[in-house]
């Protein structure tokens, strides 16, 4: 099941520097970033292989997650806080900001093959 990691985050009069290091329960082989995201909804799928890790770095958003036994749902509203979403989390994000940066990274390169569209 999807779960959220608070990031190790650095503060101090200069500012926040926050850590992605020995968290993620895989090595990051692509990184992409949504933004500019109307009232759509985006993902609304699962993977075979894929696991994600989703870290709204400006702005928010709402990630649901169902893994076929429990439905969640996360908001993503600082920097710090990360959503990781296993293979078997049908996921969607939406209610974006309209300054949102929605930054994934995925534990394996796009394959068009690995997606499951179908909801449980």
């Amino acid at each position: 099941m999807a779960c959220k990691i608070d990031l190790k985050t650095f503060t101090d009069k200069r500012g926040n520097l926050t850590v992605i290091e020995k968290v993620l329960p895989f090595e990051i082989k692509r990184v992409f970033y949504i933004y500019g995201v109307d009232d759509s909804i985006r993902g609304g799928h699962r993977h075979y292989k894929t696991i994600q890790a989703a870290v709204c770095i400006k702005g928010a958003c709402k990630v649901f997650s169902d893994n076929g036994l429990r439905q969640e749902e996360f908001i993503l509203d600082d920097p710090s806080k990360c959503v990781v979403l296993l293979q078997e989390d049908w996921h969607k994000m939406y209610d974006f900001t309209e300054d949102a940066i929605l930054m994934v990274f995925a534990s394996e390169y796009f394959n068009e093959e690995d997606y499951i569209y179908d909801p449980y």
